[in-house]
């Protein structure tokens, strides 16, 4: 790491670690944007009566404009740095929560909801970026911790929301909330060092991970189908996980189990809001876990394991989740085997093309996650059509499946084939070792 370290500003707090650590408190404070919204639904439709669907579709425009814009603010990373485009996003994220404030149409609602995926989007692949370009030895750990942030963040701050929005009413939630965390965004967006000097020259460190030995433009990389390959498979994990996660409620509802209470290690709630809890901690806790195991044993193999352990848990979870206690348990398997693509894919995708456009290039991939929302609706017609969640559930255990297969029998001689396609353009003998060879 010689190299990168001296390719970087000198001073106490452009350290890699504290870089890192002030890209976990900016997505901190951007996960409510996401994971915050469900506590102002009702309220908002108890005081308009626009109807839940129709507020919904801000929350489906926030999720596009955050994933789908990223390679846009990628590219301004990338030839400006990232501190003025977190310094921007975290303004965009204030306004958009302050507009909500004193939104009094749906129209007013959809362009605040637009302005915060634009800014929450900004943050988020500026902070992931500037993950896999400091530890390229520990690209998946960095971006897992880093994606945890957004991930888990919003837990620190589920119950003052909730008591503001009881006792002052949702207004001044998202107008103190959101003031405070754009503002909290602006200080800590001030440290951040620049990144564009790392490449993949002075940041490979890794024969076993398949890093790449130069930098690929973002839009050289469309070129490549090892890219199509990775996309294809984050939209089937991410499709497939919230087919299941989205429809947690409802299911429950269905298999009659949602306020049956579940003891665990002495905690006693209702089976729904147990797994609602879970969800919290574990889709946390497994973006650095699943990560750091990729560093050590390679992505594809943690990616057949994890993706594997996923569709095992999503087909238990309907076979023994009327249980309380079973479901209590799987939808945390689910939950645990789901949340680490956010780790997975921006390191792989590093490793695959370079340091120099990480942002850029993971954003690109990072747009799966907007495409995969879009088939969640799904979930629905195929309930709908069948009656039951059988159909729904299937699906969503063989796409997950089918991901896991490919990862080992399709990505990995893939990226052993580009990267000795690589080397032998550059004149260059390929040298690879693989991590399970």
């Amino acid at each position: 790491m010689n190299g990168q370290t001296a390719s970087m500003p000198q001073g106490r707090l452009s350290g890699r670690w504290w870089q890192l650590l002030f890209g976990i408190i900016c997505m901190t404070m951007i996960a409510n944007l996401q994971y915050g919204w469900t506590l102002f639904v009702n309220p908002i439709d108890a005081k308009f009566h626009w109807g839940r669907a129709a507020i919904q579709v801000a929350f489906t425009i926030f999720v596009l404009t955050e994933t789908w814009l990223v390679p846009i603010e990628g590219y301004l990373v990338d030839r400006f740095g990232p501190r003025p485009v977190v310094l921007v996003g975290g303004v965009l994220c204030a306004i958009a929560w302050a507009m909500n404030s004193v939104a009094g149409s749906l129209t007013m609602l959809y362009v605040a909801a637009a302005i915060g995926g634009t800014g929450a989007g900004a943050v988020y692949g500026t902070c992931v970026g500037n993950a896999v370009k400091l530890f390229a030895e520990r690209r998946g750990l960095a971006a897992g911790l880093t994606a945890a942030g957004f991930g888990a963040g919003s837990a620190l701050t589920i119950i003052p929301i909730s008591n503001m929005i009881k006792a002052d009413g949702y207004e001044k939630a998202f107008l103190y909330f959101g003031l405070g965390q754009g503002i909290v965004v602006l200080i800590i967006g001030m440290l951040l060092t620049d990144t564009r000097r790392i490449t993949a020259a002075v940041s490979v460190v890794s024969e076993k991970l398949q890093q790449a030995r130069r930098d690929f433009r973002p839009m050289e990389i469309l070129r490549y189908p090892v890219f199509w390959v990775m996309y294809v498979m984050f939209v089937l994990v991410g499709a497939g996980g919230l087919m299941a996660t989205a429809q947690l409620a409802p299911i429950a509802r269905d298999f009659k189990i949602a306020e049956i209470p579940v003891s665990i290690i002495g905690i006693t709630l209702p089976a729904l809001t147990f797994a609602l809890s879970i969800d919290r901690v574990l889709n946390g806790l497994t973006r650095p876990f699943f990560g750091w195991v990729s560093d050590n044993i390679g992505r594809e193999l943690t990616m057949l394991i994890a993706f594997g352990l996923e569709a095992i848990g999503i087909f238990a979870l309907y076979r023994y989740g009327q249980d309380p206690l079973h479901f209590v348990i799987l939808s945390g398997l689910v939950f645990f085997a789901w949340g680490e693509i956010y780790s997975l894919f921006p390191s792989t995708c590093t490793d695959t093309f370079g340091a120099r456009y990480a942002t850029t290039n993971a954003g690109l991939l990072y747009t799966a996650k907007g495409t995969a929302s879009l088939l969640v609706p799904l979930a629905n017609v195929l309930m709908s059509a069948t009656g039951n969640w059988h159909a729904v559930f299937v699906v969503a255990a063989i796409m997950n499946a089918v991901a896991a297969l490919m990862a080992w029998f399709v990505l990995r001689p893939m990226r052993r084939a580009h990267k000795a396609r690589v080397a032998a353009q550059a004149g260059a003998a390929p040298s690879f070792r693989a991590a399970s060879a």
